[in-house]
């Protein structure tokens, strides 16, 4: 549950220092969680606080793992909050003024929380209090569950606010002061997950940390309030221990986290470090439905987009196939799964099983942006109509559920709603999924000319695998949540249902579309599950590359024009001109205004990278110069504020923030990319439209930064390997000449866009 030695780190240094505290008090009331160490690829680590076995345990639901991939046990991630509530609260605290989703959730705990800043740091030593730091997001379930079971009890409430300053953390809109205590978690007990619950003293420096806690004893877990009662004890009784102790486990972590390229490094060979990546992705590739692993699965665009880049330069070869095929496969089995919605479009987090069929519910921004653009090129690559209309599909859903009217994207939609059925307790999926019976009913014509006077429900049920037991195992629903429902998942192609029924493969598409629409007309009519309208610089820029390169692609006008509007609310609504600053987040408010909280949080290093990547393929889309001009500003000023001048590469974070303790480096291409593996693109890019060759030099060191962790472990940095090669086989500049709008510059632009071309730059 707590461990509280430093027993390993996670750097290439493998740092080892033992460091038991609190073995008297703490002896037999902790639990010691299974050691498992997290996948190279894995962004954050995992669950560390594990509850009593009775209870819906992060270990044994699989349909409610945290967002990344870890090769043991996952942390539940589904969404249980409401956000504010309209009745009478007997409880209100300062949380209430926030416009953070996550944080509005808690605003009627009776725990006098505190948001992170300057107030709450400035009471903890006014007040020489302890820190509990307590950190999640609007669709994370097992955070839910703590609040309900925890936050919401007046006792634990009173310990809380009486003993400990309490601040409340939205991990996406600080994702540097999440990153820092989840990598103290993760050192110190091997795992992570959130919530995290981490204790701190007055000067932000961590001593000990946990994920959930369940509010009372089992067997020999402890509680949150038994933990809270020997903190305190501690606290008061041995101090200079516990602050010693937290002090050389930071200092262990500064230098075991430090990446830097030695004096006259250069980069490790590129095709030797890709052809490492393309190994070590066989070794985990599952043949029968694709992906890696066996599950659950995790969509890893990044993955699939390296495996397509390295057929690009091998495609001679059997290696250069084998990628081909990986990530075609892979892409085919994802669509037609159940991790696709196949009524409302969009993708689901992640599949619990090893043939993409039940997902995890949630739907997050950043996987919709990273699949399109891996569906649009797997259309580029094979030529397949099948591969564009996914790509149109995610963007649809997009645009319909995740849009804002100020062109800005919202961050996810929750796994959780409350069933159709009615009452009070959410379910996972209930929004999505569906019983025999509800399908007769809605498609009860029968198919004309079809074998045994087949109604369309029939013909539905036939294709998308529709049992009257519903199609879900015990396996896969744990806690019963989908008994009797149905998870929609192609099971036959059109061919094979057409002959199935005696109809024409026309007929069976005609019906099959017609039957998806007539349900999403119903689905509309259900509790929509919890949106967090919280609208992230990083995750808009990945959503402007997605519009960009996929209207780019197909040509379609409307699709550049939501880019173009991306861009702009970007630009209005994300960037201080004045501070020539970007701002990393801002929010939907109650007459559907852009609100922004005051002071806004400066942007960090992911949102500036994501969002040069993306005007650069809004400039290569449109060759309007404005996005490229601004793309320019936006390198020139994270330059100022996150590249390390000593060791090279870029800070998460601008090091001037003194609240935040660790510098750190992104070392891991997971659920989103690592963004100095975006910059390390975006520089070589810039190098060749601005002829700036400090860009070239900058993107060269920071590959050099990288290179312990890419010649060993590629397979942890999928792009920057693409970075890698691109630098090594150089890109090539195609000079389009011609007024823009002429149908010969259309028509030539069309027909480099239609072409997957890792290595080039498109200018006029």
């Amino acid at each position: 549950m707590l461990r509280l030695a430093w027993r390993h780190s996670t750097s290439k240094n493998n740092l080892v220092e033992p460091a038991r505290l609190f073995t008297t008090a703490f002896s037999g009331a902790l639990g010691r969680p299974k050691r498992s160490g997290c996948h190279t690829r894995c962004r954050c680590p995992r669950s560390v606080a594990q509850p009593p076995s009775d209870s819906p345990a992060p270990l044994h639901r699989p349909r409610a793992a945290y967002r990344c991939l870890s090769t043991s046990a996952f942390m539940s991630m589904a969404s249980g909050g409401n956000g504010p509530s309209a009745i009478t609260q007997k409880h209100t605290n300062r949380l209430a003024s926030e416009r953070s989703p996550y944080l509005l959730q808690h605003a009627h705990n009776p725990v006098d929380w505190y948001p992170w800043g300057q107030e709450a740091f400035d009471k903890a030593k006014s007040e020489d209090k302890p820190i509990f730091l307590s950190v999640g997001y609007s669709t994370c379930h097992w955070c839910h569950v703590m609040e309900r079971e925890s936050f919401e009890d007046e006792e634990i409430g009173r310990i809380l606010s009486d003993n400990f300053v309490c601040i409340k953390l939205d991990r996406e809109e600080r994702p540097d002061v999440d990153k820092v205590y989840m990598t103290f978690v993760q050192a110190t007990s091997g795992g992570g997950g959130w919530p995290m619950s981490v204790w701190l003293t007055p000067e932000l420096r961590p001593f000990i940390g946990g994920t959930y806690f369940p509010p009372t004893d089992h067997g020999r877990r402890p509680g949150l309030k038994t933990v809270l009662m020997r903190i305190i004890d501690q606290w008061q009784n041995n101090r200079p221990a516990l602050e010693s102790n937290g002090e050389k486990i930071l200092e262990a972590l500064k230098k075991g986290t430090a990446l830097a390229a030695d004096p006259g490094e250069t980069p490790p060979l590129a095709p030797d470090v890709a052809k490492r990546c393309f190994h070590q992705l066989a070794k985990s590739y599952e043949e029968e439905y694709g992906g890696f692993r066996e599950a659950p699965k995790f969509p890893s665009p990044v993955n699939l987009m390296f495996l397509m880049s390295y057929w690009c330069v091998n495609r001679s070869t059997s290696e250069g196939a084998e990628a081909l095929q990986m990530a075609l496969h892979t892409l085919r089995m994802m669509a037609l799964g159940g991790i696709h919605d196949h009524v409302a479009q969009g993708f689901h987090r992640y599949s619990t099983d090893s043939s993409w069929h039940v997902p995890h519910f949630e739907k997050m921004l950043y996987d919709q942006a990273q699949l399109a653009v891996a569906y649009i090129t797997a259309y580029q690559v094979s030529g397949e109509r099948f591969y564009a209309d996914v790509a149109k599909d995610v963007l649809l859903y997009v645009s319909r559920d995740l849009s804002d009217e100020s062109g800005g994207f919202y961050s996810a939609e929750d796994a959780d709603s409350v069933p159709p059925s009615g009452g009070a307790e959410k379910r996972e999926g209930a929004f999505c999924v569906w019983t025999a019976a509800e399908v007769r009913e809605l498609l009860s014509d029968v198919v004309e000319d079809a074998a045994g006077s087949a109604t369309q429900a029939d013909v539905f049920m036939h294709h998308y695998g529709v049992k009257v037991q519903g199609n879900v195992t015990p396996e896969q629903d744990p806690h019963g949540e989908l008994q009797g429902q149905n998870v929609l998942i192609v099971r036959y192609s059109v061919e094979l249902t057409a002959a199935h029924f005696g109809i024409s493969v026309e007929k069976v598409n005609e019906l099959l579309a017609s039957a998806r629409a007539q349900m999403a007309a119903v689905r509309k009519s259900r509790p929509r599950p919890h949106l967090d309208n919280k609208m992230l610089a990083s995750w808009n820029g990945l959503m402007l590359s997605a519009f960009a390169r996929v209207g780019a692609v197909l040509q379609d006008a409307a699709l550049l024009e939501r880019a173009v509007r991306a861009a702009t609310f970007l630009k209005e609504h994300l960037w201080d001109a004045e501070q020539r600053t970007v701002l990393r987040s801002c929010y939907r408010g109650d007459d559907i205004e852009v609100q922004q909280i005051s002071p806004p949080i400066p942007g960090f290093l992911d949102d500036y990278a994501f969002i040069i990547c993306g005007l650069l393929d809004l400039y290569e889309s449109s060759l309007q110069t404005q996005w490229l001009q601004w793309a320019e500003e936006l390198q020139l000023r994270q330059d100022v504020l996150f590249w390390d001048e000593q060791g090279g590469g870029y800070f998460c974070s601008d090091p001037a923030d003194t609240s935040v303790l660790l510098q750190l480096k992104e070392d891991q291409d997971g659920a989103e990319p690592s963004a100095n593996s975006v910059s390390a693109s975006n520089l070589l890019r810039l190098s060749h439209y601005t002829g700036r060759q400090e860009w070239l030099h900058k993107s060269q060191r920071l590959l050099a930064a990288f290179s312990d962790r890419l010649t060993k472990v590629p397979i942890a940095l999928p792009e920057m390997v693409r970075a890698l090669m691109a630098q090594h086989y150089t890109l090539k500049q195609i000079v389009i000449c011609g007024q823009r709008d002429s149908p010969d510059t259309v028509d030539l632009l069309a027909a480099v866009s239609s072409l997957f071309l890792p290595h080039k730059v498109s200018i006029q």
